[in-house]
């Protein structure tokens, strides 16, 4: 039987990191796994809040075990002294003989000094084993060191002709439950839930995680220009419990912010476009400035075509039922202004998946 590989190992620990999404942020979500002598003796995920680190929680598993075994590492080891020691000394100090790692850390504080630290130290050290897995995995993280941005996924779910509900509004449910259980992992794996002011409004939406067991519940954002949501709603009455966010616009009355605060939300005050809308750039440099790597959209048509239109969404994730609304019904995005068919955007398809008697298709812009 062939030993396993250096790409084996790696992609046990991109599944440990995996495990970190949506949990971590701001800090990226990495995996570790101790081999010797083709024998896993230690591995460990980034904990929740972003520490331990992947390396100290694979050390400890291993204890003195650790001594002579190669590390697989999903980002390369951290090298500065933060709210914890550097991973790239307790590597060292633990002994370990040879590093892999799927990714240099774009972080300057970082940046290579984490393999450098370990070539001094005498420790063999391979890069870029399987860098585009890791690479998808730690999007978000890479976005906002590298960008100032959040890496946006743009959730939408319709009918078989892009409907999102009759011309009546009636829109529970187009989708069946295999959708709408596969809509709550993703919002496990994002950092926030966003949604526009009409669907707050028309919806009054929790945006929590909901029959996964125990988790860490994400960041619930409205975008909302003149705070138009009653406080009274699920989000406010439930926003000491879960954190709420909103976006809003300068022109907010002074009476709607002293309400929202008063629920514990917090608030944001983001400048707006000539056309007078919410300046969308400047909000989601905002939310990356707060800690925030990945974030889930959740519509509206106007909010969901405003983020297509300033080119901020990464992914597009699309639930297809099985019924027919016809063209009375509401379209599942606003107007683009697209005129001619050369301009119209074109995600590039990754991903089909049955979900139920739905269908999921994931597009990357």
């Amino acid at each position: 039987m062939t030993a396993p590989s250096d790409a084996d190992h790696m992609v046990h620990a991109l599944g440990l990191a995996a495990r970190g999404l949506g949990n971590v942020w701001p800090n990226p979500a990495v995996g570790c796994v101790l081999v010797k002598n083709h024998r896993v003796v230690g591995r460990g995920w980034t904990q929740p809040g972003g520490r331990p680190h992947a390396e100290v929680m694979a050390l400890a598993q291993a204890g003195d075990a650790a001594r002579g075994t190669t590390a697989y590492v999903t980002l390369e080891p951290c090298a500065h002294h933060g709210k914890t020691p550097p991973c790239a000394d307790a590597l060292i100090a633990a002994g370990v003989a040879r590093v892999v790692t799927a990714l240099a850390d774009p972080d300057p504080r970082v940046s290579g000094q984490g393999h450098a630290m370990l070539r001094d130290a005498g420790i063999a050290v391979t890069e870029g084993v399987m860098t585009p897995e890791a690479t998808r995995i730690n999007a978000g993280f890479l976005k906002r060191v590298t960008k100032g941005l959040p890496f946006v996924t743009l959730k939408l779910a319709a009918s078989l002709d892009g409907r999102t509900a009759t011309a009546t509004g009636e829109s529970r449910w187009i989708t069946g439950a295999g959708s709408r259980r596969r809509v709550h992992l993703m919002r496990m794996t994002h950092d926030a839930v966003m949604v526009g002011s009409g669907t707050a409004r028309a919806d009054d939406p929790d945006l929590r995680v909901r029959e996964m067991g125990a988790t860490r519940q994400p960041v619930r954002i409205v975008v909302d220009s003149r705070l138009s949501h009653d406080p009274a709603s699920r989000l406010g009455r439930t926003a000491r419990e879960t954190q709420v966010w909103i976006l809003h616009g300068p022109g907010a009355p002074a009476d709607r912010r002293a309400a929202w605060a008063a629920t514990g939300t917090q608030l944001f005050e983001v400048p707006t476009t000539k056309d007078g809308h919410l300046d969308l750039t400047f909000a989601m440099r905002t939310l990356a400035a707060e800690g925030l790597t990945r974030i889930l959209c959740e519509g509206g048509a106007t909010l969901a075509a405003a983020l297509v239109q300033t080119n901020l969404v990464d992914d597009l994730a699309v639930f297809s039922a099985g019924a027919l609304i016809g063209a009375e019904g509401q379209a599942m995005l606003a107007r683009l202004g697209t005129t001619a068919l050369a301009d119209a955007p074109r995600p590039r398809l990754i991903l089909r998946e049955a979900c139920g008697d739905d269908a999921l298709t994931l597009w990357s812009f």
